[in-house]
């Protein structure tokens, strides 16, 4: 997906930021929509479909983790939280709830834009043709490899962007185990331990979604020194 067709929504309720990532990120191509607050953006929300969310943690009322994992019920749009509290503790608080990714202001303007456009490329997109599924079974979940879809009989189960791309990445290589380096790898992210332990917080919430037990997991399996794997029937 390129710039010229994504639609951000920008929640900060601090209005000089907000006008200065309006701006910023209009001048890089983007179709932006901005909102002062939680509600605000549950109201343009309601009525709007956006390809991106950039989100600030530290805002009154609903702060954005809260906002964060609301918004994961019903909606699968990539979140990128913003804050001033850059923690290993809190980056993986707003990864739990639901976030793609996390910024620690202060940041460079060039760097928001390029983690913006390294989740708008994990996005998969949308098939221009019906092509008849082919599927890989989970017990009574069931991955639909052409379309990146889970299902659970006839209800879609919802995927962030992240959890998308790790399900296309282990589908591409069922029964062979892959390393956390290498998932950070694919995934498009900075090397280090913290996108590895990012990684760890990721594969948590997506057992959440296809095992009946997460703690001891069927399909997508540790494997001892060498990473995960992923194990259809």
């Amino acid at each position: 997906m390129s710039a010229q067709d994504a639609h951000l929504l920008i929640i900060d309720d601090d209005e000089r930021i907000r006008v200065l990532l309006q701006k910023f990120l209009m001048r890089a191509g983007f179709l932006v929509t901005a909102a002062r607050d939680a509600a605000h953006a549950r109201r343009i929300l309601s009525g709007l479909d956006f390809d991106l969310i950039v989100m600030d943690v530290m805002m009154p009322q609903e702060d954005g983790i809260a906002l964060t994992k609301s918004l994961r019920e019903t909606l699968a749009v990539p979140i990128l939280l913003l804050t001033a509290k850059g923690e290993t503790a809190h980056r993986i608080e707003g990864l739990e709830a639901g976030a793609d990714d996390y910024l620690t202001k202060p940041f460079e303007p060039k760097e928001l834009l390029l983690r913006i456009n390294a989740i708008l490329r994990r996005v998969p997109e949308t098939p221009v043709q019906e092509i008849r599924p082919k599927l890989l079974q989970l017990g009574a979940i069931r991955y639909d490899l052409e379309r990146g879809e889970l299902w659970q009989g006839e209800t879609l189960i919802r995927l962030t962007a992240t959890e998308m791309q790790l399900m296309k990445i282990f589908s591409a290589r069922c029964h062979e185990p892959i390393s956390r380096a290498k998932l950070v790898e694919e995934l498009g992210r900075d090397r280090g331990q913290a996108q590895e332990r990012a990684v760890d917080v990721q594969i948590t919430r997506l057992r959440r979604k296809i095992e009946d037990n997460p703690k001891q997991p069927r399909f997508l399996q540790t494997v001892r020194g060498a990473g995960y794997m992923l194990a259809p029937e």
